[in-house]
């Protein structure tokens, strides 16, 4: 039975995404879920059909998939008008708009207005290490860039998922003082170790993307399985360089498996099983960087150490030399022998092991971060109900 007293009727957060919600974006959902102070519902333009649990309370502009659904998005993305959206929305009775990424904000901003709620929009890492030049290559991209100041001006706040994502945000312009670092936190009781038996692999869990540098661990790889013969890679993920990537493993005559998307318990086993956990991120050509990297913190968890590059928001998510090595940049000669010094030293894997479990655990829990993120909401709606008569008040004097 839960110590937590019952509450028995709890403010409600709308979440939202354009896409609801993308299976690499597991995040989003864990950590709405994990809020108990506050009742979330989601809220989007179009459902991704393997995502968000269809049991979940969600407001969509349309259901569709076909041309009509496509034009609705357009003309909402453009004009901010959805056939009966917004009422949608405010029928739900939300106190606070929470946004993932700064494209999303300056979609949100129209239910905003609207509604007269205060907006809080999450900063994951693409949004403000991207170069503009390549948010121009799309309709979304351009339309960002066309509100950006707007929105940095009518969202209540920013939270930003690192430090580094915050640093980089401040470097694009966005306001300081609406600026927070919050980590989106891991949920211990799903990532825990289990009674599995290590079976002296390597794993790659994400998006098989130029930013999360699959290709460089493939190069590495090739190395350590010269010293490790009985080593073997398992990939999990899918993108647009799958193929490519699994041909670079054939070339190199790799033992890699490349297993495509899992179900999050699936993904959970393997990282019981692999000895190392390694997502080698780079920057990409158009500036993407990663945020943070809950996935690392999620593999450590689970007992696993980390290798990877010193790049991005990783060395917050990751201790070099406590819980996993982190060597430079796309050097995959220093990748390969952190990887081959963790599977040959027993001593260093348990320490990395006991480290990695403890850390997360305390300074990284879904649990910890969650009750922080309730403050914030409960701060800033307080806030907003503050704002939204104000702002009632002023559009009674102006019709007057």
């Amino acid at each position: 039975m839960s110590d937590e007293p019952e509450i028995k009727h709890r403010l409600r957060i709308l979440i939202f995404r354009s896409a609801l919600l993308p299976i690499s974006e597991t995040f989003v959902w864990a950590q709405a879920e994990a809020l108990r102070a506050f009742e979330p519902i989601y809220a989007g333009l179009t459902r991704v059909s393997s995502g968000l649990p269809r049991s979940a309370q969600t407001i969509l502009l349309s259901e569709g998939k076909g041309l009509s659904a496509r034009i609705l998005k357009w003309v909402y993305q453009v004009s901010g008008y959805g056939s009966g959206f917004e009422a949608r929305v405010k029928q739900a009775e939300p106190v606070l708009i929470h946004a993932h990424f700064a494209v999303d904000g300056t979609v949100a901003l129209s239910l905003a207005r609207v509604l007269k709620l205060p907006l809080i929009v999450s900063l994951h890492g693409y949004d403000v290490t991207t170069r503009d030049s390549s948010f121009r290559r799309s309709l979304s991209g351009r339309l960002y860039l066309a509100r950006r100041e707007r929105l940095w001006e009518q969202a209540a706040l920013f939270l930003c998922v690192s430090e580094f994502v915050r640093r980089k945000a401040l470097e694009a312009g966005f306001p300081e003082e609406k600026l927070l670092v919050h980590y989106t936190g891991v949920d211990v009781e799903q990532f825990r170790e289990l009674a599995l038996e290590r079976d002296g692999s390597v794993l790659f869990v994400g998006r098989l993307v130029e930013k999360k540098g699959c290709g460089y661990l493939l190069e590495a790889m090739a190395s350590v399985c010269r010293s490790h013969p009985a080593t073997r890679l398992t990939v999990v993920g899918d993108g647009p360089l799958r193929a490519e990537l699994e041909s670079h493993a054939a070339r190199l005559h790799l033992p890699a498996e490349f297993l495509g998307a899992q179900t999050p318990s699936a993904v959970r086993e393997r990282m019981a099983r692999a000895s190392v956990f390694c997502v080698p991120s780079v920057a990409a050509k158009n500036g993407d960087s990663e945020g943070f990297g809950l996935v690392f913190a999620e593999a450590q968890a689970m007992g696993t150490p980390v290798v990877s590059f010193r790049h991005g928001g990783v060395p917050e998510a990751v201790a070099d030399g406590v819980t996993g090595l982190l060597v430079p940049e796309r050097a995959t000669t220093e990748l390969a022998l952190a990887l081959s010094r963790l599977l040959s030293d027993s001593g260093l894997w348990r320490s990395f092991s006991s480290a990695g479990v403890a850390r997360i655990g305390k300074e990284i829990s879904l649990a910890g971060q969650t009750r922080r993120l309730e403050s914030i909401y409960a701060s800033v709606a307080q806030g907003g109900v503050r704002r939204g008569k104000e702002a009632e008040n002023e559009d009674r004097v102006a019709w007057r």
